[in-house]
């Protein structure tokens, strides 16, 4: 399984990496810093599709929603797991994220041990996800 974090904050990079070796030290894991670099890496990368995205919602240059839009546009990711993995918590923005298409929206946790646990049930709903979503696939 393969996952990309797009996170602007070093920090947050940093705590999100550790957490997920920690459940999962199987999984690749690429970090991109904004949500341009995201697109670029897609549009230069044909055959990159990540098994689930962890995009952050308060990027520069192009915010999460605005990259979650883009992100649905590409053909090859319609199997890929999208969750908005962020602060904010405003109710009209965790709606704006789901109406777009994210799969879920998860807010950062500010232990790790709360970040594991909310983690693996993220990935382990995602391999259900991601194995239905195959198996449609050949119907």
């Amino acid at each position: 399984m393969q996952c990309l974090l797009i996170e602007d904050d070093l920090d947050d990079q940093e705590i999100f990496l550790i957490c997920l070796g920690h459940i999962r030290p199987d999984m690749n894991c690429i970090v991109l810093n904004n949500a341009i670099e995201a697109l670029q890496k897609f549009n230069e990368d044909e055959s990159f599709a990540p098994d689930v995205i962890f995009l952050d919602v308060n990027m520069p240059k192009m915010n999460g929603l605005d990259c979650l839009k883009e992100l649905k546009k590409i053909p090859r990711l319609a199997k890929t797991c999208i969750y908005i993995y962020s602060t904010t918590s405003e109710p009209s923005v965790i709606n704006k994220a789901m109406e777009l298409g994210a799969d879920d929206y998860v807010i950062k946790l500010p232990r790790t041990a709360e970040l594991k646990e909310k983690l693996l049930s993220v990935l382990n709903v995602c391999q259900h996800v991601n194995a239905k979503r195959n198996s449609n696939e050949g119907q």
